[in-house]
């Protein structure tokens, strides 16, 4: 079994920043990609950023410039550093790992207001 948990949620204003951290435990091998999903309210879910394990990054285009993924695969976690964000980013943020079967966290709520 296979578990992530995610951290670094919360409140924060236009312009400022979060880094969101997920980390993966258990049964785990031969992981592919590790990478955030989010959903906000009445929206489907969309994929973020990922990061496969040979490094290679992916991001949607709404974030490019603004979020950054990296991973360390020693503790098997990744992270999103995200800046300037602005209130279309609010959301419910998910955490997704790849290995022979695809795996989800519980969900971390990123809310951007002043």
């Amino acid at each position: 079994q296979v578990q992530l948990v995610e951290s670094g949620g919360g409140l924060v204003q236009p312009g400022g920043s979060l880094r969101l951290s997920c980390a993966a435990s258990g049964s785990i091998f031969s992981i592919r990609a590790m990478g955030w999903f989010r959903q906000a309210p009445g929206k489907q879910r969309e994929l973020v950023a990922s990061v496969t394990s040979s490094g290679s990054t992916m991001y949607a285009d709404s974030v490019k410039g603004r979020f950054t993924i990296s991973r360390d695969n020693a503790k098997n976690t990744v992270y999103l550093q995200m800046n300037s964000l602005k209130p279309e980013d609010t959301a419910v943020y998910y955490c997704t790992l790849t290995a022979l079967q695809h795996y989800w966290g519980q969900g971390t709520q990123v809310t951007v207001s002043s």
